[in-house]
C-alpha cells in the first residue's frame, strides 16, 4: 500500500490557505476573485510540474489530467478551491490538495497508470458570490442553463459573466466533463458526527433530499402603545407560536430528520410599531422521500388564517435523495479496511458538487472529521492527520478503481 507523505500534504494546505488568509485563520477566497485566481494560477503550476495536462471549460472549470496507457475515459477526483466569506482552510480546497497529494504519490513510487486520472477545480462551488451554489458542476449536469447563470451578479453588481472573462480561465464548451469512468470526492464532514464517533472517514452514500419553504405571515401594522392587545393583529406573535408547533410537529416524524428555522424578516422593523408582516424560512432534511413527503404535509397544511393574520407557505426549492454509487463506495470502505482506519457509512447533510455530477457519472465522496464540527466559518478545523488518511483512502480507492475498470470494462476502448 502507497501512503501519503503527511508533512508534505500539510505544507500544501499551509500554502494554499495564504490565498484569501483572513486575521483569524480563515479564509476569504469567492469565485474568481483575484484571492481565487491566485489560487488557481498555483493549481496550475502544480498540476504542470506533474506532468499533467490542463484545460478548461466555458465555465472555468479546471481539469488536469495525468495520461494513462490507455486511451479511454478517465477517473475524476477533486473538489473546489472557492470558499465562503470568512469560511475556512480546509472546505472545498482539500478536495483539491489531497488529489494533488495522491498523484505526487504515484510519481515517487513511479506508478504508470493504466487508466487516465483527472483532477478537477469545479467553479463557484459556494455560490458565496454568484447565486446560485453548485453552479457550474450544475451546468455540466443540465441542472442550470448556462445563459442564465452567465447573469448572475455579486452585491457589487458584477456578473457572472464579466467574473469568467476577466479571470483568464474562460475555455471551450468542448472541454467539459462528460464522459468518465467514476468520479470521487474527497471533503471535510462539515458535522460533528465522525467525531463523536471517533471514525477516521466517512463512506459517503448521498447527499440528504432537502426541502425549504417560506412561510409569511400577514397582519397588520399599528402603534405599539396606543392599540390594546385584544384588538391587534400581531404576525410576530403568530408566527413566534407557529415556529413553536412546527418545531414540535417535525420533530416528531423522524429522529433522523433535521430542520432549521434560518432566516427571518420582520415589517417594519420599528420597536415603537405593530409588525405587518413576518416572513420566515425552514430548511428540512432527510434521505428518506417519505419522510419528505410528510414534512411537506405539515408544512402545507398549515392554518390560512391565525388571529385575524393570514399565513401562506410557499415552496422555494428542493431536492430529491442523491445516492451514490455503491460499488465506489464499497471500495472506499475496503480502502479503509486496508489501512486499519475506522470508518462510518453515512449520507452529507451539505450539498456539493458530487450530487450534480453523480447524475452523469458514478460517484462518492470521503468525508474527514471536521473538529467540533464547524464549517464555513474562520474556526474550521480538522488534524492534518485525518487529512493524510484521506489522502491514503483517496489513493488506495483510485488503484483499486484502476485495477477493477482494466480487467472488466475497458475491451470496448
Amino acid at each position: 500500500m502507497y501512503a501519503s507523505d503527511r508533512s508534505r500534504l500539510q505544507a500544501l494546505i499551509e500554502r494554499f490557505s495564504q490565498f484569501g488568509a483572513t486575521a483569524n485563520g480563515g479564509v476569504t477566497r469567492l469565485s474568481l476573485s483575484k484571492e481565487d485566481v491566485s489560487a488557481r494560477d498555483c493549481f496550475v503550476e502544480i498540476c504542470k510540474e506533474l506532468g499533467m495536462d490542463i484545460k478548461t471549460d466555458d465555465m472555468a472549470n479546471i481539469y488536469a489530467t495525468l495520461p494513462g496507457k490507455k486511451e479511454c475515459p478517465p477517473i475524476v477526483i477533486g473538489s473546489h478551491l472557492d470558499s465562503v466569506e470568512k469560511g475556512g482552510r480546509f472546505d472545498g480546497v482539500l478536495g483539491v490538495l489531497t488529489g494533488i497529494e495522491a498523484i505526487r504519490t504515484l510519481k515517487d513510487n513511479n506508478i504508470e497508470l493504466e487508466i487516465p486520472l483527472m483532477l478537477v477545480n469545479f467553479t463557484n462551488e459556494e455560490g458565496a458570490r454568484f447565486d446560485p451554489a453548485m453552479m457550474s458542476s450544475g451546468v455540466i449536469a443540465s441542472k442550470f442553463n448556462r445563459e442564465e447563470m452567465l447573469t448572475s451578479s455579486d452585491k457589487n453588481g458584477i456578473t457572472f459573466q464579466e467574473a469568467l472573462q476577466a479571470s483568464g480561465y474562460e475555455g471551450e464548451q468542448e472541454n467539459r466533463l462528460t464522459e468518465a469512468l467514476a468520479y470521487i470526492e474527497l471533503h471535510i464532514e462539515q458535522g460533528p458526527v465522525l467525531a463523536a464517533k471517533d471514525c477516521n472517514i466517512g463512506v459517503v452514500e448521498g447527499v440528504l433530499g432537502m426541502v425549504c419553504y417560506e412561510i409569511t405571515v400577514t397582519g397588520e401594522s399599528n402603534h405599539a402603545g396606543t392599540t390594546p392587545m385584544s384588538m391587534r393583529k400581531d404576525p410576530m406573535i403568530v408566527a413566534s407560536r407557529l415556529i413553536s408547533s412546527l418545531h414540535e410537529q417535525l420533530g416528531k416524524i423522524d429522529d433522523k430528520l433535521v430542520f432549521t428555522f434560518g432566516r427571518m424578516n420582520v415589517t417594519p422593523n420599528i420597536h415603537t410599531v405593530i409588525p405587518n408582516k413576518v416572513v420566515f424560512t425552514i430548511d428540512s432534511r432527510h434521505q428518506s422521500p417519505e419522510v419528505m413527503r410528510q414534512v411537506e404535509k405539515v408544512l402545507t397544511g398549515v392554518a390560512a388564517e391565525e388571529n385575524g393574520c393570514r399565513i401562506r407557505p410557499v415552496k422555494l426549492w428542493g431536492r430529491d435523495t442523491v445516492f451514490f454509487d455503491e460499488a465506489i463506495c464499497d471500495e472506499v470502505e475496503k480502502s479503509c479496511h486496508n489501512f486499519g482506519y475506522s470508518f462510518n457509512r453515512m449520507f452529507s447533510g451539505a450539498g456539493h458538487d458530487a450530487q450534480y455530477i453523480a447524475s452523469i457519472i458514478p460517484s462518492a465522496m470521503i468525508f474527514v472529521p471536521s473538529i467540533g464540527g464547524k464549517s464555513h466559518c474562520e474556526e474550521e478545523e480538522t488534524e492534518f492527520e485525518d487529512c493524510a488518511k484521506g489522502a491514503d483512502v483517496l489513493l488506495r480507492t483510485v488503484l483499486a478503481l484502476q485495477t477493477k475498470f482494466s480487467r472488466s470494462t475497458l475491451n470496448q476502448y
